[in-house]
């Protein structure tokens, strides 16, 4: 059973508790009477995440610098899953160990993927970065975990236009890439996601601007949105189609879809899926594509 069952609905903070004693203080009563955090506290989903790294994935050593984007585990865990789904399509059965080479554009700080993609399958990551302090706290991470660290490489993208030009060795190939592209347009609409997000997480009352729910430019924006940036993963892929056995990149916003749809047809994707996924009232979507 894939570990995402577990985070469906609510969270066993006993568990999490002894896994991460930190997360007590920041623990509170629901109004429905069950016990939850402040979602809208970067310390308290800071803690809660360790402790979901600990308890399920045997995670132990786990930090993001402020002003990074603070993931959701859940979230992140599903899509390795769906990845794996993916991969097992061709043999029926999910392809573990470290023959399996995953490459992420867009590693970040937090390192999340490798991460959770050694722990539960044992596979071997690629995780690419254009912002130099990103990747030296995401190599922090993996060295923080020795038990995941060797099969986990950190790399330098020296151009924040380029995706899979500059950062791939030659004659290297993978089974998967994957990628979670900034998808907003702009500085301004991204300010006005992270206060909108607050507000929700808070239940509707406006809060101070906290650092760790905003996250850097380069994680949250970029010109043309999610849309210019895919289209470009897709057209760079077109250019090496033989680097990966699947493409893939999660998708934010559903009016995405008809431009990537296009941009898949012309650069001849010889077949591609659409994966929805949802946690909670979050609802997502990976696209992936293969030249093969």
């Amino acid at each position: 059973m894939h570990p995402r069952s577990r985070h469906q609905g609510r969270y066993d903070f006993p568990a999490l508790l002894r896994a991460c004693p930190a997360l007590e203080a920041l623990v509170r009563p629901s109004p429905t009477g069950d016990l939850t955090i402040d979602f809208a506290d970067p310390a308290a989903v800071l803690a809660l995440n360790r402790a979901l790294l600990h308890h399920h994935y045997g995670i132990t050593a786990w930090n993001i610098p402020a002003g990074y984007l603070c993931p959701p585990i859940p979230g992140r865990a599903d899509y390795v899953h769906h990845v794996a789904d993916l991969l097992a399509a061709d043999t029926g059965k999910i392809p573990r160990g470290p023959g399996v080479a995953v490459l992420e554009i867009g590693v970040g700080a937090n390192c999340i993927y490798p991460l959770l993609g050694r722990a539960v399958y044992g596979w071997r990551f690629v995780g690419t970065e254009v912002d130099p302090a990103a990747l030296e706290a995401a190599r922090g991470n993996s060295a923080a975990n020795p038990a995941l660290a060797a099969a986990i490489e950190c790399r330098h993208q020296p151009s924040r236009t380029a995706i899979f030009q500059g950062v791939v060795h030659p004659g290297e190939s993978f089974a998967v890439s994957m990628c979670n592209p900034p998808f907003h347009v702009s500085a301004a609409a991204a300010a006005a996601g992270t206060e909108r997000k607050v507000r929700n997480l808070a239940g509707g009352q406006a809060r101070p601007p906290v650092l760790n729910f905003g996250g850097r430019s380069h994680e949250l924006w970029c010109r043309g949105g999610e849309a210019a940036f895919i289209r470009r993963m897709i057209a760079e892929s077109a250019q090496q189609p033989g680097l990966c056995r699947w493409f893939t990149t999660l998708v934010s916003k559903r009016e995405t879809l008809p431009l990537i749809h296009s941009a898949l047809r012309t650069a001849k994707a010889t077949a591609v899926r659409m994966i929805e996924m949802s946690q909670g009232q979050k609802r997502s979507r990976i696209a992936a594509w293969t030249f093969r």
